[in-house]
């Protein structure tokens, strides 16, 4: 148990010292650290509760999500007929009431178009269930109605993808360590540390930037449409005039059937129109590029509309083919809206809307009021332990101080190393550490002490010591670390940042005060060979 060959001391020591290393950028500001050339070095962030920010919480529109998925029922159902062959002739499409239905013209075409309808339908999991149900009422007419696992699985889907949708426009704009994880099924939380203005972030992660272009109704009546009403297979869409700020609000018609979509965009950008005004570009993948020239092509002399959000943004008149893939969105922008625009768009839309039911902002202030009290707790409770240790143990008392200030380090260290965020919860969490990493090493002096009393040796003593402690240590930190880990899988937001830090600690104070005291008492013995010690 005492016996430590030189190359187990070097690499304790060394262990340690890189601990050390690794830790003090942590603890510099973070204008020493650039001075220094540190700041590229991994280091702790701070949390929303320490320094400052923005806190948000989205819930999902499912309704939205529901009354998209009929639309897109719709458009593959009139596609697929219309690609059978021979082509089967339905008649109008209704999504009223949350169902699909459409009835078949020629009856005896009813049981290919049964079977087209539910080629169109998927399993969901494998429990045999298909998100839509396929069903022939009134002889000739199909009901297409979406099941519930098909409407849970379809939410699931929509929100692991605006997870990330949100994070990339996050991270966009340079926000260093922003917190974005999905609460339940329907929600995210997002959290911002050192914004305190809300009001963009908002307007960049709210924005649905479902981009389409589509055909203008040059036909339809402009009465009707003025009136917010179109005609059949055509959708009335707001049309704001920018020439009227805060005039009344103007409708076009447009086909509902999109010739190109933000599905087919690989990149977009901000850019200046031929007035010098801000706008954004947009480059399309060659599967766009075709669709977007075909339809310039057959379409010249009319107008198209460039829709972002079910709001059109520009209709321009088509007076020759646009080639090569690009085009150029005109609109009110400012540089900011337009580079807004421009992150969402390249993000990627989000597949459900999204609405803002929390928001909160920390100010700095308080933020620097938790760091000053975390730090005099942290300095108070340190000077506590290593004053106890001293007093009542001595020498032994001095290894287990030293183990209690390198353990803070180590800590530091591996939060570093880990990326990882300390919040106010985390500070209590590492106050908690620090009272309790001196516990391995009063059960080690006491059974020392019991062995002593007992009249063994020194060295057998110290052996015992250490060899029976070791076993009540670990059987109390699994027990520990089990707690931890159950708060850190069930938890969320400040629950897991004290449960991260109490469990590293745990980690890193078996070892300093284990190993490391152990190491440096063994080295003691060695060296000196007392005749009594004073524990």
């Amino acid at each position: 148990m005492l016996d430590f060959p030189r190359w187990k001391i070097l690499w304790i020591w060394l262990l340690l010292l890189t601990g050390v290393a690794l830790a003090i950028p942590s603890l510099m500001p973070d204008s020493v650290a650039r001075q220094l050339h540190l700041d590229g070095m991994s280091r702790i962030s701070l949390g929303l509760d320490l320094q400052g920010g923005s806190h948000l919480l989205l819930e999902a529109d499912t309704a939205d999500l529901v009354k998209q998925n009929l639309q897109k029922m719709e458009d593959t159902i009139r596609t697929e007929m219309r690609r059978a062959d021979p082509k089967i002739d339905i008649g109008d499409i209704s999504t009223s009431n949350g169902q699909l239905s459409f009835f078949v013209r020629n009856v005896n075409q009813l049981d290919a178009a049964v079977e087209k309808a539910r080629a169109q339908t998927t399993a969901v999991g494998v429990t045999g269930q298909r998100d839509w149900n396929v069903q022939v009422v009134d002889s000739t007419r199909i009901v297409m109605t979406p099941t519930k696992a098909g409407t849970d699985a379809s939410v699931d889907n929509a929100m692991k993808t605006a997870t990330e949708v949100v994070r990339k426009r996050i991270d966009a704009t340079g926000v260093k360590e922003p917190t974005i994880v999905r609460e339940g099924a329907t929600r995210i939380l997002v959290e911002v540390p050192g914004l305190q203005d809300p009001a963009g972030l908002k307007a960049l992660i709210g924005k649905t930037a479902k981009l389409e272009f589509k055909m203008v109704d040059m036909n339809a009546d402009p009465a009707t449409v003025s009136a917010g009403h179109a005609p059949a297979g055509d959708e009335a869409l707001p049309y704001p005039d920018v020439s009227v700020p805060g005039g009344p609000m103007r409708y076009i018609a447009v086909n509902r059937r999109a010739i190109l979509s933000g599905d087919d965009l690989i990149d977009a950008g901000l850019s200046k129109d031929d007035n010098n005004q801000p706008a954004v570009s947009l480059k399309f993948n060659a599967s766009g590029g075709r669709k977007f020239a075909r339809a310039t092509q057959e379409n010249s002399g009319k107008q198209f509309a460039m829709i972002l959000d079910n709001q059109v943004l520009s209709a321009p008149r088509i007076d020759e083919p646009i080639l090569g893939g690009n085009a150029i969105i005109h609109g009110s922008f400012t540089t900011d809206s337009a580079n807004q625009l421009a992150i969402s768009l390249r993000s990627g839309k989000l597949p459900v809307a999204l609405k803002f039911i929390e928001e909160r902002t920390v100010g700095p202030q308080l933020g620097a009021a938790s760091i000053h009290a975390g730090v005099i707790a942290s300095v108070i409770a340190s000077v506590a332990v290593i004053v106890f240790m001293l007093v009542t143990y001595g020498r032994f008392g001095v290894y287990a101080n030293l183990a209690v200030v390198l353990n803070i380090f180590v800590i530091l260290a591996v939060m570093a190393m880990l990326n990882a965020t300390l919040t106010l919860p985390g500070i209590a969490g590492f106050v908690l550490t620090i009272g309790t990493a001196v516990d391995a090493n009063v059960l080690i002096n006491e059974r020392i002490r019991e062995e002593r009393r007992r009249g063994r040796g020194i060295v057998q003593s110290v052996e015992l010591g250490y060899k029976e402690a070791s076993r009540t240590i670990f059987e109390a930190n699994t027990v520990h670390a089990i707690s931890g880990l159950i708060m850190l899988v069930l938890g969320s937001g400040p629950v897991k940042g004290f449960a991260v830090v109490l469990l590293i600690g745990i980690c890193t104070s078996v070892f300093t005060s284990v190993t490391f005291t152990r190491m440096l008492t063994a080295g003691w013995i060695k060296r000196n060979r007392p005749t009594e010690i004073h524990i």
